[in-house]
């Protein structure tokens, strides 16, 4: 099999579909980020990535706090609305029609109708030359009682979607289930 060299590139698939949240000249404002993952586990901190001149930016550098909030499949016209419109000039909590509520971080909002929802605390804020990398400690979760099975997040019940870059373009539901983590790769070991 061959492979095709394509330069150095953010190929990287599939890329998680955030609503990112942060207090605004004092109103809340959402962006989309698709540039996001886990970043430790004790204490639980998560990343994104952000362009320097995203409105949001500004809001999370001044309050030192901002909101992860995982969209459902519902949300994907709303989602995508945040990616691509500037709330320096726009309401978009107004124009989605969010419910914003607070939890322990008054300046961290969150999106109602988003099934899953974090408010972090900034840890550090990393100049990576096109992007701020923001590392945040995420100081409580929030799930819709509807998403729960057995009080368990059900990823059936968030249903998240994931980004797709180039050369596509486009938002993709999860699939089915290929196997149980941490059980199917057994079948590899020697005995």
């Amino acid at each position: 099999m061959g492979k095709v060299l394509m330069g150095p590139s953010t190929m990287v698939y599939p890329m998680p579909a955030w609503l990112i949240g942060a207090m605004v000249g004092g109103k809340p404002n959402f962006m989309t980020v698709a540039w996001g993952g886990i970043a430790n586990a004790e204490p639980p901190m998560i990343t994104v990535a952000i362009r320097h001149a995203r409105y949001t930016n500004s809001g999370i550098k001044k309050n030192r706090t901002f909101s992860v909030n995982v969209p459902s499949a519902d949300l994907v016209k709303e989602t995508d609305y945040c990616g691509s419109a500037s709330g320096s000039n726009i309401d978009k909590v107004a124009v989605c029609k969010f419910n914003i509520f607070y939890g322990k971080l008054t300046d961290a909002p969150l999106i109602e109708q988003c099934p899953v929802n974090l408010e972090c605390r900034v840890e550090n804020i990393l100049d990576l030359g096109s992007h701020d990398l923001v590392i945040g400690r995420i100081i409580e979760t929030h799930v819709s009682e509807n998403c729960l099975t057995n009080g368990e997040p059900d990823l059936d019940k968030i249903k998240p979607f994931a980004y797709i870059g180039r050369p596509d373009e486009h938002y993709r539901a999860l699939g089915k289930s290929l196997g149980d983590a941490f059980r199917i790769g057994q079948s590899l070991r020697t005995k």
